[in-house]
């Protein structure tokens, strides 16, 4: 019989419900409902988490919109529930999995497909891609953490820089971006709080001009974490011999290719970068930005906040 299943008293078959947050059809932010709904299936390999806290990504907006259907080979069903970030404690584990407790405190970088994602109460997520919520990280932070973290730690190997080398990380406010170091003062701030030897207002500053003042020969890499003409315009301080590392997703692509190799990547969500990714956080004084957080019951708020300015990252309380 399937483990998620209860009897009542009297004898009735009853399946444990949760609330989420769901789609019937892709749109806009109108299109976001909540509901009560099935727990999902727990797998041999697979950990339940509790879900407390959600990340709320500038992506998110993209697949509510249908921007992803059919892009990871996977058809849409609906209800459909996004989120792709998620932090809480183990709920239950399959019967494969030995490395979690019951209570644990954990995080994970998810897939709203097939599966659905933490826009909800529980969450299914395969054990590789689950792991523990460092001690010195609250659990508000750790939600919104594991997609940018591991691209912005992906795109640094990717690099891989010798310590005299310079780097210029572009978007260091946002989400990957501020990861990495660490648009608008406060951003400016911020990006100076977590260590950058220099920080420029990219929505009005010389970002090209300010790079050759930094290093007048040339910067010798970059990790590109916003597309768009800003973007592509800096990218002119990086040296014909240095490189770009640009993720995935990130957005408008370069409309014509800078001097230096550019290497488009994906995030690393492996255990052993999660592995990696948590050694750094614990001797580091490492910290996600979290700009706001948002009770569930105010999700299409938080999508709306996606298309103001703010540093750091959107959460969602969900637990």
């Amino acid at each position: 019989m399937d483990s998620r299943v209860e009897r009542t008293a009297g004898g009735a078959i009853v399946e444990p419900q949760m609330n989420a947050v769901v789609l019937d059809r892709f749109g806009g932010v109108d299109e976001l409902l909540s509901r009560r709904m099935p727990l999902p299936e727990v797998g041999d390999d697979d950990v339940l988490v509790r879900v407390e806290f959600a990340g709320v990504g500038s992506w998110d907006a993209v697949e509510r919109e249908g921007g992803y259907d059919g892009m990871f080979g996977v058809a849409s069903t609906f209800p459909y529930v996004l989120g792709w970030d998620a932090a809480g404690t183990v709920a239950a584990v399959g019967r494969n999995v030995t490395r979690f407790d019951v209570g644990e405190r954990v995080y994970a970088a998810t897939m709203p497909v097939p599966r659905g994602g933490s826009y909800a109460e529980y969450g299914v997520v395969e054990a590789e891609f689950v792991a523990r919520v460092p001690d010195r990280v609250p659990t508000e932070q750790a939600g919104p953490m594991a997609w940018d973290a591991l691209t912005a730690l992906s795109g640094l190997d990717l690099l891989g820089l010798r310590p005299d080398e310079t780097l210029m990380v572009f978007g260091a406010s946002g989400g990957i971006g501020h990861m990495a170091v660490a648009s608008g003062d406060d951003g400016v701030a911020l990006t100076r709080r977590l260590g950058a030897d220099y920080a420029v207002d990219g929505r009005k500053d010389d970002v090209l001009a300010a790079a050759f003042e930094f290093a007048p020969g040339g910067l010798d890499a970059a990790l590109v974490t916003v597309g768009g003409e800003t973007a592509e315009h800096s990218l002119g301080a990086i040296k014909k011999s240095g490189r770009i590392a640009w993720p995935n997703g990130v957005l408008p692509l370069p409309v014509t290719s800078p001097g230096a190799k550019v290497s488009y990547y994906d995030g690393d969500r492996s255990r052993t970068a999660t592995d990696r990714l948590n050694t750094i956080v614990e001797a580091s004084s490492f910290e996600v930005h979290v700009a706001r957080t948002f009770p569930m019951e105010r999700v299409k708020d938080a999508h709306r906040a996606l298309n103001n300015h703010y540093v750091g990252k959107l959460a969602l309380k969900v637990g």
